[in-house]
């Protein structure tokens, strides 16, 4: 059985396509290895523009040169499902990368799209 983490949109599409190396949690975890990226259910304009805007202020090194949020309806036809996988290498509680802001990271490597597959 794959272990499976939901992530709001655009969050997940930044892990699975753009480099995002810390998902932020308020909890702790010990799992390691391949995880499952699970899109939630929900993502509104707002959820997505603070999330454009957060972006606007990371280090250019923190995204790929060619990197372009696509659009809002594009992205909201990716919730609800499967949308891709990363790797949980560590959790730490401090970290140098401009996407930790804790009080959790779990730090990523490798991670990758999926075909999109709606579930629960």
């Amino acid at each position: 059985m794959k272990l499976v983490l939901s992530i709001r949109q655009p969050w997940a599409y930044l892990i699975t396509s753009a480099s995002k190396d810390v998902e932020n949690r308020d909890w702790p975890t010990k799992v390691r290895g391949n995880v499952r990226v699970h899109a939630g259910k929900v993502m509104t304009k707002d959820d997505y523009e603070a999330c454009v805007l957060f972006c606007s202020g990371l280090p250019d090194t923190a995204l790929p040169n060619d990197f372009q949020f696509p659009p809002f309806d594009e992205l909201r036809k990716q919730c609800g499902g499967i949308v891709g996988h990363m790797n949980i290498v560590d959790c730490v509680v401090e970290s140098s990368s401009p996407w930790f802001c804790g009080p959790f990271g779990f730090v990523l490597d490798a991670g990758g799209t999926l075909p999109f597959r709606p579930c629960r």
